[in-house]
This record gives C-alpha cells, sequence and structure tokens, in this order.
C-alpha cells in the first residue's frame, strides 16, 4: 500500500540490475517511494500519465523510445512534472537539450548515494540540480551559444533586422512591402537571406528564433 506522505517516484531506465538497485536505495529512504519502473521511454511515458509521480528518474540511452523523445512528452502532459536525467553522458549537448526541455536536473550515475536522494527533494522542491562536474560544462554550453548568437546577430543587416521584426508579427512579404515601400519581390530575397543566416528553414522558425533573442522589438 501506497504511503500519501512520501513522495512518489518514477524510474525509467533499460539496465535490471541498475534499475532495481535504485528502486533498493530509493525505498529504503523513508522519504521516497518508488511507484513504477519503466524499461523505455515509451513505456515511460505511459506510466508517468497513469501514475503521476512527484518525480521522474529518466535515463538517456534507451531503446524504443530515447530520454531526449520521451522527456517532452511528459513536460506536455504535465508542465509541473519533476523529471531528473539520471545518466551517463558527460556531453554538455545533451545536458543543455535536456535543461531546455524542461528537465528539473541532470545527474551521472556516479553520483554519491546521499547526493541523488537531496537532489531529488531539492528538484522536488523546485531547485534545478546537477551533478557538480556538468555545473561547468553547463555554464561553457550556454556561454559558447550566446557568442554563436552574436555573431548570427552582427551578420544581419539594419534593413534585415527591420524585416526580422516584422516576419516576428507574422507579417506576409506583401504586408511588409507595403509597409516598408519597396517591392514584394525584394522583401523575399530579404527575407531568402535572413533564413540563411539564422539557419533555419521557415518563416516561421526565423519568427521564434526573434522572438527567443529579443529581435522583435
Amino acid at each position: 500500500m501506497l504511503n500519501k506522505n512520501k513522495y512518489r517516484i518514477l524510474i525509467v531506465d533499460d539496465h535490471t540490475l541498475f534499475r532495481r538497485g535504485l528502486r533498493a536505495l530509493i525505498d529504503s529512504c523513508e522519504r521516497f517511494e518508488v511507484v513504477g519502473e519503466a524499461t523505455d521511454g515509451l513505456e515511460g511515458v505511459k506510466m508517468q500519465q497513469q501514475l503521476q509521480p512527484d518525480a521522474v528518474l529518466l535515463d538517456l540511452d534507451m531503446p524504443v523510445m530515447r530520454g531526449l523523445e520521451a522527456l517532452p512528452q511528459m513536460i506536455n502532459h504535465n508542465p509541473q512534472q519533476v523529471v531528473l536525467m539520471l545518466t551517463v553522458s558527460e556531453d554538455g549537448s545533451d545536458l543543455l537539450e535536456c535543461m531546455r526541455l524542461g528537465a528539473r536536473g541532470y545527474l551521472l550515475k556516479n553520483i554519491d548515494t546521499e547526493f541523488l536522494l537531496d537532489s531529488i527533494e531539492k528538484a522536488i522542491s523546485g531547485d534545478s540540480v546537477l551533478s557538480p562536474e556538468m555545473t561547468s560544462k553547463l555554464v561553457t554550453r550556454l556561454r559558447r551559444q550566446e557568442q554563436a548568437d552574436e555573431k548570427i546577430t552582427e551578420a544581419l543587416t539594419p534593413r534585415e533586422r527591420e524585416i526580422l521584426r516584422w516576419l516576428a508579427g507574422g507579417n506576409s512579404n506583401k504586408v511588409i512591402a507595403r509597409n516598408l515601400d519597396v517591392t514584394e519581390s525584394t522583401i523575399k530575397v530579404h527575407v531568402q537571406n535572413i533564413l540563411r543566416k539564422l539557419n533555419v528553414a521557415s518563416r516561421v522558425q526565423a519568427a521564434v528564433y526573434a522572438i527567443e533573442h529579443g529581435l522583435d522589438k
């Protein structure tokens, strides 16, 4: 019988021995209770929707559906869902993508037992948690991303920035051309240059980029 006074945890990992050991560890702590185990991301998504756990411990590399695919589905189902990635990957790009998709934390499987249990509780309380060695990697990745974004922004001409603002407002080439008093074909050329410089495939993606980077104002 489940104890409602304990935090309810769902484990999603394809390695049976690791999963069993993790369950034994969590169940031995009076603060937590494992309510389910899933062997892949797809099963994890289904169990998350069914069980509504307080926190999900989600592996990154699994068959059927990877953690990076399961994570946004879990967040879409419940935007307040606490998901902690528990993985062997020390790749900074994996870390940044997981945090961007809504993970509350990124923990390596070699972490100390108490650190893991404390991290789960902190995440449920609203904090973001990282394995110590991943903190510097997150800062490095964010800095590189900022530098790349700065280079892209600098590559845009003043006219292209102006047109990008109009794109962010959802305006058509015809409307933009009329407001800027130029031909529609001229706007089309500018839009093509903007898409190329931003390395995006559509006007919608360009608009999203503009909004995310404050270029819509």
